[in-house]
């Protein structure tokens, strides 16, 4: 019944997937903070940008932002992120598409965990001379990040699922891979379920343990 996967890299579309998700979380992961940070920054036009753009890009089909990256930086731009090989171009652009568009996600996941942190503290902060930028990293947002590790597990597990997007320019993770398959072989439904089942063994076990991270690091107030 199985037969006909051996003439494909079904592994190796798994291991794409999984960098993607990877680089693009961690990308995410820092792009999002500095953009929660100037979200809760006293400076107006910091908030004014951080606000304008979670709500642009929380609106925009992700698919529309990684072909932009495709046709708009590399195709007409030329901007190819430090590669030649094509495969290595579009990778890095799905990477960076990713991360603009995952960042105002997390953004807004990290923004209500601040908003969790008593304003008692950061005020006594602030009175024993701390400035803004010493109180966000070392009182507000540690706090902030144990109270949401369970809305960025979400995030990540919804980011997992997104790289499929990543098919529409030529990288060849899971769903290009699937998406071959199923041209080739008259498979649809066992093909179809093999590549569910693969996502379910990378989302689940992210949620599970998270979810029991979640649980030893919350903020007990």
């Amino acid at each position: 019944m199985f037969d006909f996967l051996d003439g494909y890299d079904l592994l190796g579309a798994f291991w794409v997937t999984v960098k993607l998700t990877v680089f693009s979380a961690l990308g995410s992961l820092i792009w999002g903070t500095l953009l929660a940070g100037m979200r809760v920054s006293p400076v107006p036009l910091m908030r004014g940008f951080a606000t304008a753009y979670v709500n642009v890009v929380r609106n925009i089909p992700l698919t529309v932002i990684i072909m932009f990256a495709s046709l708009g930086l590399y195709s007409t731009l030329n901007i190819a992120l430090g590669a030649t090989d094509i495969k290595v171009v579009n990778f890095r652009l799905a990477v960076l598409a990713f991360v603009v568009y995952t960042a105002s996600f997390v953004c807004e996941s990290l923004r209500s965990g601040i908003n969790t942190v008593p304003v008692g503290q950061a005020e006594a902060a602030r009175a024993l001379g701390l400035g803004f930028g010493q109180v966000l990293r070392l009182i507000v947002l540690p706090q902030a990040f144990r109270s949401v590790v369970n809305p960025l597990s979400n995030v990540l597990i919804a980011l997992t699922k997104n790289t499929t997007v990543a098919s529409a320019i030529g990288v060849a993770e899971a769903s290009y891979l699937m998406k071959g398959m199923i041209e080739n072989e008259a498979q649809l439904l066992l093909i179809s379920g093999i590549f569910a089942l693969g996502f379910i063994i990378l989302t689940l076990p992210t949620g599970l343990i998270l979810g029991w991270v979640a649980k030893k690091v919350a903020v007990k107030r």
